[in-house]
């Protein structure tokens, strides 16, 4: 767990699968460990690499639709420092400082990249207040997705027809958005 966090975060969704398979063990859970296991001893050089910048806070927000067992999704999050996104209009991305990756239950499938949106957006709340602590100005937090649906309705450009289905609590993200506390924005996958 310790190597994941700290080197690499992208065996952070097998672990999270072996863990919730963990009480009850099968022959598949044991394969999937090995090769867990195999693909870190694979690739045991890894390193983070890190640049200069102006410690601004930038979040990566993605969520999988039923990928899990059990129809349940996933989200994750991506935290690093980077240049000031006005000042620098592609700055480079230095490694993580936070990966967070969480297992999603009872959404549908557009709710599923809101979510994940709405807890980045909420985690960047505590490293944010961090980094100002330490004396580093913080602009709006650009927070990127690559749903085109969710940033339309963090915008207020979409108008749902039933909106029991939503939870209210991601009209947050609106609120958020127009005290200028983050500043979410779309890019496809091409464009990462």
């Amino acid at each position: 767990l310790y190597y994941v966090r700290v080197l690499d975060s992208t065996m952070l969704p097998a672990l999270n699968e072996i863990a919730r398979q963990q009480a009850k063990p099968t022959q598949t859970t044991q394969k999937n460990c090995q090769q867990l296991m195999d693909y870190a001893s694979t690739y045991p050089d890894i390193f983070i690499r890190y640049h200069t910048s102006n410690m601004v806070l930038y979040v990566d927000s993605d969520a999988a639709y039923l990928v899990s067992p059990n129809a349940k999704s996933r989200t994750s999050g991506y935290f690093c420092l980077s240049e000031h996104p006005t000042k620098t209009p592609h700055p480079t991305l230095n490694g993580a400082i936070l990966v967070d990756c969480k297992t999603l239950r009872h959404v549908v499938s557009s709710e599923a990249e809101i979510a994940g949106v709405i807890h980045n957006a909420q985690i960047a709340i505590l490293i944010r207040h961090i980094i100002e602590i330490l004396m580093h100005p913080q602009p709006p937090t650009p927070i990127k997705t690559d749903n085109s649906t969710a940033n339309e309705f963090i915008h207020d450009n979409i108008h749902q027809r039933h909106s029991k289905s939503w939870d209210m609590r991601y009209y947050w993200l609106r609120e958020n958005q127009t005290k200028n506390q983050f500043n979410f924005f779309w890019a496809s996958e091409k464009d990462i």
